[in-house]
């Protein structure tokens, strides 16, 4: 099963700031952090999410057709999680919208090009 998952970051202060508005929005925040990886959750949620300075030493990069979807509780939660994506620097990869099955959807990349999306169910 997944424990978490992990972005690469080229600049961990700059992730840092960007994941910690975005999760603010889904009542997620910072659960611990090293000097190259900062970790966020929320209680009694399932996976959770990290954001590193890769381990090699060479330049983090994203992966084409690589996503992370993040379940949230209601549409104006996906909202704000875009807004807030766009207003810290990552950029639109889909406006929040009704998609297939009644699902409630958007999509944005962080300022390292990964993507990821939040989705309300239902």
């Amino acid at each position: 099963m997944i424990v978490n998952i992990c972005f690469g970051t080229r600049d961990l202060a700059r992730a840092g700031a960007f994941y910690d508005k975005l999760f603010a929005e889904a009542g997620a925040a910072r659960t611990g952090e090293t000097e190259r990886s900062i970790y966020y959750g929320s209680a009694g949620q399932g996976a959770g999410f990290a954001v590193t300075l890769p381990f090699d030493g060479n330049p983090a990069t994203n992966g084409n057709g690589t996503m992370a979807t993040l379940g949230v509780a209601d549409r104006p939660t996906v909202d704000r999680m875009h807004a807030a994506a766009l207003a810290n620097g990552g950029t639109c990869e889909g406006a929040p919208g009704e998609r297939a099955n009644g699902f409630y959807v958007a999509y944005w990349r962080d300022p390292d090009g990964n993507k990821m999306n939040a989705v309300a169910m239902g």
